[in-house]
Order: C-alpha cells, then sequence, then structure tokens
C-alpha cells in the first residue's frame, strides 16, 4: 500500500468508553495489595467455567478470547454473560489480522462489533500479526486465513498499514483497542525501526495501546540466542525504549525451553526470569493491568490463582518511578 494515502486521524475516545479503564486517580489510590487485585485477571478457559462461577474468586477481570464467543447465542455466550455479572470481561482476540495487507475481514469485524456491544468489556485487544492472505489461490477475491498469528515486518509502509487498520477497528467499535506485541519464530530482511520503536509510533498516530506481553519479550531475546539472563535484561531494554503511558495490559505466562527454540506456549507457570522482566515494568509504569495467560495443559484454577497472587504482591511491592502512571 502507497504510504502517502495512509495518514489518519487519532480516534479520540468518549468519556464512557474510556469510564471502565483505570484512571491516573485510582491507580494512586491503590496502596495495598488487596487494592492491587482489583487490576490482576487470569485468562478464563473452559476448564474453569464452572468452579469459578461456583466459587467466584476474588480477581479483579476475566479475559476472554473474542473469537470464541461470536455465534449470536448457545451455551458458551450464556456463560460468558453470567460471568459478566459478577466480573469485568476483557476481550482479547487472535483473528483481526491488523497487519494483512488485503485489509480486515468484514465478517470478523462485524461479529467483534456485535460481542462488544453485548459485553461491553473492560479492553479489546489483538494482536501486531498478520494472517489474512488473497489470491494465494489463484483467485484475487479469495482469502486464505492461516491458523497462526505471523509477524510483521518493522518498517514505515508496515506501520502505515497497522495504524490504519487499528482507526478501522477503533471506530467501528467506538473505543480504543490495545495492540500486542508477538512472540515471533522469523522476522524480516529490511527492518527500519526496531519494534519499540513501532509500537511508539503505533499507539501516538492511532490512539490505540499497548497490550505488553513480557513473556513474548523474554522467548524473542532466548531465540535470537541470548542465555536466560541476558534474555531478561534485553527485555528491560525493550521495556525502557518505549514511552511512558503507552501499556494498557500486561501479560505474564509460561513457556517451553525445547532444545534449539523456546516456544510460548501459555503451559506453565511463568519463569522466575519473566518476573523479572514484569517487575521492571511495574517499576517503569507503576500499577498496570496484568493478565494471567494459562492456554495449554491447564491446571487447576488455583494454580491461576496463586500466579495472580504473586504479580498482585509485586505490583504491591513496586513503586512507580517518576513519569508512570502512578
Amino acid at each position: 500500500m502507497d504510504s502517502s494515502t495512509d495518514t489518519v486521524t487519532a480516534f479520540a475516545p468518549t468519556q464512557r468508553q474510556t469510564a471502565s479503564a483505570p484512571s491516573q486517580a485510582v491507580v494512586k489510590a491503590l496502596s495495598s495489595e488487596s487494592d492491587m487485585r482489583q487490576l490482576l485477571g487470569i485468562g478464563w478457559r473452559q476448564p474453569h467455567y464452572q468452579e469459578l462461577l461456583q466459587t467466584l474468586p476474588p480477581v479483579g477481570f476475566l479475559e476472554v478470547h473474542s473469537e470464541n464467543f461470536f455465534a449470536e447465542g448457545g451455551a458458551s455466550l450464556a456463560v460468558l454473560m453470567a460471568a459478566r455479572e459478577h466480573y469485568p470481561i476483557s476481550l482479547h482476540g487472535v483473528g483481526l489480522s491488523l497487519g494483512s495487507a488485503c485489509g480486515l475481514d468484514p465478517w470478523h469485524l462485524d461479529h467483534l462489533a456485535a460481542l462488544v456491544e453485548r459485553v461491553d468489556p473492560l479492553r479489546v485487544s489483538d494482536h501486531a500479526s498478520f494472517a489474512r492472505v488473497a489470491g494465494l489461490i489463484g483467485d484475487p477475491s479469495r482469502f486464505v486465513h492461516a491458523s497462526d498469528l505471523l509477524p510483521v515486518p518493522f518498517n514505515e509502509t508496515s506501520l502505515n498499514l497497522m495504524v490504519a487498520h487499528v482507526q478501522q477497528v477503533q471506530e467501528r467499535l467506538r473505543r480504543p483497542i490495545l495492540v500486542e506485541n508477538l512472540s515471533a519464530y522469523v522476522g524480516w530482511e529490511g527492518d527500519t525501526l526496531s519494534e519499540p520503536e513501532f509500537f511508539n509510533q503505533l499507539c501516538e498516530r492511532s490512539g490505540c495501546g499497548l497490550l505488553l506481553d513480557v513473556n513474548n519479550l523474554f522467548v524473542n531475546a532466548r531465540n535470537q540466542g541470548a542465555d536466560k539472563a541476558t534474555a531478561a535484561l534485553q527485555a528491560c531494554a525493550w521495556i525502557d525504549a518505549l514511552r511512558p503511558g503507552l501499556a494498557g495490559e500486561i501479560h505474564l505466562a509460561g513457556h517451553a525451553e525445547l532444545p534449539g527454540i523456546v516456544i510460548d506456549d501459555h503451559g506453565s507457570r511463568v519463569s522466575p526470569e519473566v518476573w523479572q522482566v514484569y517487575a521492571h515494568a511495574l517499576s517503569r509504569f507503576g500499577p498496570v493491568p496484568s493478565l494471567i495467560e494459562w492456554d495449554t495443559d491447564v491446571p487447576e484454577l488455583s494454580v491461576l490463582l496463586s500466579e495472580a497472587e504473586l504479580a498482585s504482591r509485586l505490583m504491591a511491592a513496586r513503586p512507580a518511578k517518576s513519569g508512570s502512571l502512578a
């Protein structure tokens, strides 16, 4: 796409659209460990549907994958709305394909907009990735969707494209969204922007926020050849390159250390090094809504709650640096 045609105006949310997000005044008032739990959530997956609704554990919010609730009715949506009576809901998507050169999928955006209207979520997010391609099967009017989050180049053309798509989504949803940094196992030649600068500019130009996945930062550094200690330092340096105030949510998850590769599988407890990176992010940005993700080998609900409890203790213990939200 010609970058000269991609200039957009930043989306300005209304008071109603930002009312569910923690304001600076609210964040400043959070001083105790129990207060910090208000900012801690868990990824709510099917094995925990019944137990959570029966026990109503003290977590600040639940996050679900948007695409699992696109049906207009049925049991899944009924369960989600039952949870909505007790907890704020964050909608985290994997299918917007914000970096796809062929454009957004109208069907997907229509269903996301309908879900947002129904749920009135605390936050809406997706990834800085692409998965939608046109013309691979010989017909430019037909599209192929990859079952993966594929990385985008970090250059001006890619940035212009993603700004335009983020703006399109925000205008349709009538609210700002968060865009997550990716765990990527391949890259592109010819990048002209660092990844943090890509997000700095994306957020500034589109009005979106960053969903900062600290596990992804660590995984990427490990796959680029860094040992664990160095990978943690590189992830902290990545965070230091961000402009203050961009992070609207932080994701925490486990990963798998395999021979020759580290996989972001969300299948274990958060590693000590990733906790270190998380603590650094808190020291830089102050208290930020944070989430424990666990998608494979899903454990007992109590395990997720114990990880969230650890995050709340770290959040309560970390003083914010000057210039952060706190």
